[in-house]
């Protein structure tokens, strides 16, 4: 029994073990076979369980929220507290200076000098005034050495009248000049003859003009003057000149060229040369036309032109054309600190007999006067700004003038003249090659304070004269003006002029000298003043020049005033 018990047990057991064989295999999918991996698993930050930063909480009590009721109770309370009221904060300033219309002057010093001047301008209306001028300056002399007359005397008078009208602006002025100066620098080897002869040293000149000009708005005409001028002396010389100037815009092609027209007439008349008694006449008539192109492109500026002249002398009966170039170009390499300038131009230049009794007014009246043909200029040089109050200014130039003007000392001769003693000078014309340097440095702190500084230095080159005759070989000069307060101001001008040659020659019928050269020292001369404004209209000072103290003789045998002194007031007012 038991036997059969476990057969029958054994038989149930295999048979449930196919039933479960045979279930798994029906169901089972998997391939047994190959098995192609076509991209493996990458795991992403997506398919990391991410922890929220607030849980979300199915609390009952925290789902419920409380209704809180407030009530806010207010009620006045005094204050007795009262918040000042803003301003603007005030910098003081200073208040601006009055300007007035008319000032007068009036000044005395050593030598018996006497210094005047009175200013006048009227205002008629918005667009008409009035003016003029009256100035006197006149020193009694008396130079130490000087056996002769060395007194001096300028005195000036001026009227003008000025007009603005909506389209040009328009004035005329007229006036009237009086010199006086002498011939006190004679030779010392003609100082007995001169004063047995008992000469008149005394020479004046007369000057009386009359010009205008006019401005345009908004026209190719943009300005227009004159001017005539009647120059003569107590030697009866005399001499007439008239300028006339315009500036026009002509266009050509859309493009406007400007243009100087230029009209100028000379003519005058000597007694006598200075060797002989027969009358020496002078005169030509000048037409020139400069037309100038400009460009400009970024930095750089350029003006392209060129001037031609036509010259009539009269007394010679010629006709001549000069040509001239007229460019001039500036670029700037640094804004304003580096500015790099050049050129190249001509011109015929005026001579007159106004023009050099002005420059030496030790000139005899014997002078052949004839134009300067100056080929051509040409100059390089470097420009701009160290900082924001001071400037500099550097350059190199070359001048080529055909029959350039030299002063120099006349012969001493057996004319018997009044000025054959050594003690005048004449006009010699030479071609003269001149090279120069320079350079300058302005410095403007401040209105109150102003400083200039400027040397240049010069070498010539002669064809005929043995030397450029009274040309200084370097020049130097410095100004200062300074407001040192509301009330003081003071100033002082610095200068030096380098070595100058001369000749020197003698024909008196009893000795006869070659003419030789002879060097005139440098000079350096030093001015100061000194003032003090006592209100907005009266104000003091005193001056002091050649404070170096020296008698230096600026042209041969003529030596200046040593140290003086002059003070004086200036008065300030309005009608």
């Amino acid at each position: 029994m038991r036997k059969q018990i476990k057969i029958i047990s054994t038989g149930i057991l295999l048979l449930s073990i196919t039933l479960s064989f045979a279930q798994r295999t029906e169901n089972d999918t998997i391939n047994t076979g190959v098995i192609d991996v076509v991209k493996p698993y990458t795991p992403t930050i997506s398919d990391a369980f991410k922890v929220k930063e607030v849980p979300a909480l199915d609390d009952e009590t925290t789902e419920t929220k409380k209704e809180i009721k407030y009530n806010i109770f207010s009620f006045p309370v005094a204050s007795t507290f009262t918040p000042a009221k803003g301003k603007a904060a005030v910098v003081e300033k200073r208040p601006p200076a009055k300007l007035f219309d008319n000032y007068a002057t009036l000044g005395v010093g050593s030598y018996t000098t006497i210094l005047g001047e009175v200013y006048l301008n009227h205002a008629i209306s918005r667009n008409e005034s009035v003016g003029g001028y009256v100035s006197h300056h006149s020193s009694a002399g008396g130079i130490e050495g000087v056996s002769f007359d060395d007194n001096f005397s300028n005195s000036k008078i001026n009227l003008n009248y000025s007009s603005r009208l909506r389209d040009l602006a328009w004035n005329v002025e007229a006036g009237f000049q009086h010199q006086m100066y002498n011939w006190y620098g004679v030779d010392e080897t003609q100082l007995a003859q001169a004063q047995a002869n008992n000469i008149e040293v005394g020479h004046s000149f007369f000057n009386a003009h009359f010009g205008g000009d006019i401005e345009f708005e908004d026209t190719y005409i943009n300005s227009g003057s004159f001017f005539f001028r009647r120059f003569s002396d107590n030697q009866g010389s005399g001499e007439n000149r008239f300028v006339a100037k315009a500036k026009v815009d002509v266009p050509i092609n859309d493009v406007e060229i400007s243009t100087d027209i230029k009209i100028d007439y000379i003519g005058g008349t000597f007694d006598r040369n200075y060797a002989t008694n027969n009358a020496l006449n002078y005169g030509n008539f000048q037409v020139g036309l400069s037309p100038t192109y400009q460009m400009k492109q970024d930095d750089l500026t350029l003006d392209l032109g060129a001037s031609i002249y036509y010259l009539r002398d009269r007394e010679a009966g010629e006709n001549k054309i000069f040509i001239y170039p007229n460019i001039t170009a500036t670029y700037r390499l640094v804004n304003d600190v580096l500015i790099a300038y050049g050129g190249i131009q001509g011109d015929l230049i005026q001579n007159s007999y106004y023009g050099f009794a002005t420059e030496n007014p030790f000139v005899s009246p014997t002078l052949f006067i004839t134009p300067t043909d100056q080929l051509y200029n040409a100059f390089v040089g470097l420009k701009g700004k160290l900082s924001s109050n001071m400037s500099y200014n550097i350059s190199g130039r070359y001048l080529a003038d055909r029959n350039k003007a030299l002063f120099r000392n006349n012969e001493i001769t057996l004319t018997n003249q009044d000025y054959t003693y050594g003690n005048s000078f004449g006009i010699v014309y030479d071609d003269v090659d001149t090279f120069g340097v320079a350079g300058e440095i302005n410095v403007d702190v401040n209105r109150n304070f102003k400083l200039g500084i400027k040397a240049e230095y010069f070498t010539y080159n002669t064809d005929d004269e043995a030397e450029a005759w009274n040309l200084p070989d370097l020049r130097g000069s410095l100004f200062l003006d300074y407001q040192m307060d509301e009330h003081w101001f003071m100033g002082a001008n610095l200068f030096y002029v380098g070595e100058r040659k001369d000749q020197f020659f003698l024909n008196d019928g009893v000795t006869v000298t070659s003419p030789f050269t002879v060097a005139l020292d440098s000079y350096f001369d030093a001015n100061a003043h000194l003032g003090y404004h006592i209100n907005d209209q009266f104000s003091v000072f005193a001056k002091a020049n050649n404070m170096v103290n020296k008698a230096y003789e600026k042209w041969q045998n003529f030596p200046v005033q040593s140290i003086q002194f002059l003070a004086g007031a200036t008065y300030k007012f309005d009608f």
